[in-house]
């Protein structure tokens, strides 16, 4: 992969964040960017052509951002006229090499938990003292942070099955895999290729900390030659990471693996909900890897918070909880939020991304109390609980129909929170896990979370 690119003519393909730093980079090093995307509207100091424009003979290097499919048409004519095809992650990974060589990288991957997993791992790293950024598919991009004018020691990474599909050079300390379940099977083709692409994260990896609960990690790593460490929400075996009584305890990175040394208490994970326990331990992992301190880690938990719209209490009133889980967008992070409940009025729905519904209501039926749907994928959430969950009150709401989901107006999701709270008596909660990507009628999840706390508001404490 080149690390000279003065001169060279760079097709980056797609035009959105990772494309535009990488220009960023590329650009300041004497490359001739210009971008591919189907958007023409899109705002970028370098030229922006479709696919018909593009002579695949003109250009030195391609770059795809992470979700392009390798079976675009643009792709494929690449590949046969023998271009690499070059991704962030990998471009980043060999100018950090020249930058700043001694900077180490850790990653993590999963379905669900990834962006505060990487969080917590960060902010752990930085009560040790040293200087660490939670970077990747979360907040800067990993060739911003190479690039910056801070020269972290740790970069902690968090990382797609897209950028994983693409990426074949960066080197791990140690990563972590936090579960595989149902998700992008519409990009990846099959459950089988989205769960390799995830495992593929160890193959640059020195350590592995893994979810040993986790059925299709244990059997997929289980010829894995590096140091495996599970982390567990019942008592640690020795060179394990887990739970006794209330404590968080370390029998992985310790001097006498018969021996555990405690990380944290319960209470200083929050939420303290079993699926962020899970995610306590893994970060504590990536940071124990690289001989970060149980006191350390400790602090770090204490003063850790989640970001938002992760099981995020908008309000309680009359004995009704509003939780904001609009993060919650495939089935698995849904189950683990209803999981979370007792009585749930779950607004669910969406774009499904091939992903199915039945396990989800089979785990979680005898904690939905009613179901208000929405979105283009609804149905099939619909006929998931009327084949296992026929007693479930179900309700369907459309968007007004000169609904845009870029609209000032917010009454979509205050008829929405109306009917769920209408539905909701003392003890309920009120539960946005929608189990779906939001796309298709809200901007982003966090879009999506936002008009839902402000509907509570104004329909629930009428401000």
């Amino acid at each position: 992969m080149p690390t000279n690119y003065s001169g060279q003519r760079v097709l980056i393909l797609g035009a959105g964040v990772t494309g535009n730093a990488i220009a960023k980079s590329l650009s300041k090093r004497g490359a001739e960017i210009s971008f591919l995307d189907q958007n023409q509207n899109v705002m970028s100091q370098f030229p922006i052509l479709l696919d018909t424009e593009i002579k695949i003979s003109e250009w030195d290097y391609i770059v795809t951002s992470p979700g392009w499919n390798p079976e675009h048409r643009i792709i494929k004519i690449a590949i046969e006229a023998g271009k690499e095809i070059l991704n962030e992650i990998d471009i980043a990974w060999d100018l950090h090499q020249e930058i700043y060589p001694s900077q180490k990288w850790l990653a993590l991957t999963g379905t669900n938990g990834k962006t505060t997993t990487v969080e917590m791992a960060a902010s752990m790293i930085r009560e040790e003292g040293l200087s660490a950024i939670a970077c990747g598919n979360v907040g800067e991009t990993v060739i911003s942070c190479v690039d910056s004018s801070e020269r972290y020691d740790y970069l902690v990474i968090e990382l797609s099955s897209f950028q994983l599909f693409w990426s074949k050079k960066a080197q791990f300390v140690s990563s972590a895999i936090l579960n595989i379940a149902d998700d992008h099977t519409d990009w990846h083709g099959t459950f089988e290729n989205y769960a390799n692409s995830k495992i593929s994260i160890l193959d640059r990896s020195t350590t592995a900390i893994l979810n040993s609960a986790d059925t299709v990690i244990v059997s997929k790593t289980a010829h894995w030659q590096g140091r495996k460490v599970f982390f567990t929400l019942d008592t640690p075996r020795p060179g394990e990471i887990g739970v006794v009584e209330d404590l968080l305890v370390d029998r992985a990175f310790v001097a006498d693996p018969q021996e555990a040394v405690a990380l944290a208490q319960l209470t200083d994970v929050t939420p303290t909900v079993p699926h962020n326990v899970s995610n306590a331990l893994a970060a504590a992992g990536l940071a124990r890897s690289v001989g970060v301190s149980h006191e350390a880690i400790t602090r770090a938990l204490q003063n850790f918070k989640p970001g938002r719209h992760r099981i995020e209490l908008v309000t309680h009133k009359d004995g009704i909880s509003f939780v904001d889980d609009s993060k919650a967008t495939n089935p698995h992070a849904a189950m683990a939020s209803l999981m979370s409940h007792l009585s749930v009025i779950w607004i669910a729905g969406g774009l499904a991304k091939g992903a199915k519904m039945e396990e989800l209501v089979l785990r979680c039926k005898g904690r939905i109390k009613a179901a208000v749907l929405i979105g283009s994928d609804r149905a099939l959430i619909a006929d998931a609980l009327h084949a296992n969950a026929p007693d479930v009150q179900i309700v369907e709401i459309d968007p007004p129909t000169t609904y845009r989901k870029d609209d000032e107006s917010n009454l979509f999701m205050e008829n929405i929170v109306k009917v769920a709270k209408e539905l909701a008596t003392e003890g309920d909660v009120v539960l946005l896990a929608p189990a779906c990507a939001s796309m298709d009628q809200f901007v982003s999840y966090s879009d999506r979370g936002d008009r839902f706390a402000l509907a509570v508001k104004k329909v629930v404490l009428n401000e």
